[in-house]
């Protein structure tokens, strides 16, 4: 009798779900992501998510690569996009802003040469094998970040690092380049540009790992502590059906979107919650409550 009872249950949720998205279905949906990789890289590694959200929702998704974190952010919280991919402190920002923005999925990462297998990830202060071997070598020279809202590429250093060497960065480097995205601060850092760059290890293992890089050409000067990896988020304007049928398009199937999850150098969809970055936002506290 309990499970004749379940399955009404279901029925019955089914039936009803039906009338409840199409009473909040858009014409289309807008998925905007952080610049991480080149635009053309990054537009064709997007299809195949793209084109299971579209079919799992029954209207058109538009993929924007925002030239900006903050672009996403403002995305996000204005209603421009419907979902989108944010870095964890940009998340956090987002957030600030409209608390009804919930994160709902994330990856788990592959083991490489500075991250280990799981879905933390962690900033890291790099230089060149030639360069400057210690933090007060490191001192008053020439530093690359990737975006003014980038967890480990500006934020977790501009809180973390600073508190370790009491030290603002602005005081503490000669000059801050913001390069934007991982990929060029590192471009930057092996170009000779800059003496040291904070970066994403996740993004260190992958660019090492597409150059054909032998790790021995740079060196660890710090790491951050461990940072869970970057949430996909739904904007406050979704409604639960929706919100319900997009989560399960990412999350049920692991099989239908493994080649894209390949291609962003992870080996999973999970899903995710605030809770798992609330030590992230106490972290940030400081930055955005003055």
């Amino acid at each position: 009798m309990r499970v004749l009872k379940s399955l009404g249950a279901l029925a019955l949720a089914q039936l009803l779900a039906g009338p409840a998205l199409a009473n909040c279905m858009p014409h289309s949906l807008r998925l905007a992501v952080i610049p991480i990789k080149n635009v053309e890289a990054m537009t064709r590694e997007h299809q195949p998510l793209v084109e299971r959200l579209s079919k799992a929702v029954g209207v058109p998704v538009e993929l924007v690569i925002s030239a900006s974190y903050e672009s996403v952010v403002d995305a996000i919280v204005s209603g421009g996009a419907d979902i989108a991919r944010l870095g964890p402190a940009s998340y956090i920002l987002a957030r600030q802003r409209d608390r009804r923005i919930e994160p709902f999925a994330t990856y788990t990462l592959a083991a490489g040469t500075y991250t280990p297998a799981g879905n933390h990830y962690q900033a890291l202060l790099l230089t060149r094998a030639d360069g400057p071997t210690s933090l007060n070598a490191v001192r008053g020279t020439r530093v690359a970040l990737s975006d003014p809202a980038s967890t480990s590429g500006s934020l977790v250093p501009s809180v973390e690092f600073a508190a370790l060497v009491s030290t603002p960065l602005p005081r503490y480097f000669a000059a801050l380049v913001y390069a934007g995205n991982h990929d060029k601060a590192l471009d930057a850092l092996l170009e000779g540009r800059v003496d040291a760059a904070f970066v994403a290890s996740e993004r260190a293992d992958a660019y090492l790992a597409s150059h054909a890089i032998d790790p021995a050409k740079l060196r660890v000067l710090w790491r951050s502590a461990p940072i869970r990896y970057d949430p996909y988020v739904f904007s406050a304007s979704l409604c639960p059906a929706l919100k319900q049928r997009l989560r399960r398009a990412m999350l049920d199937d692991p099989k239908a979107l493994a080649g894209f999850v390949a291609s962003q150098d992870a080996t999973g969809l999970v899903p995710v919650g605030h809770k798992d970055y609330a030590g992230l936002e106490r972290m940030m506290a400081p930055t955005l409550h003055p």
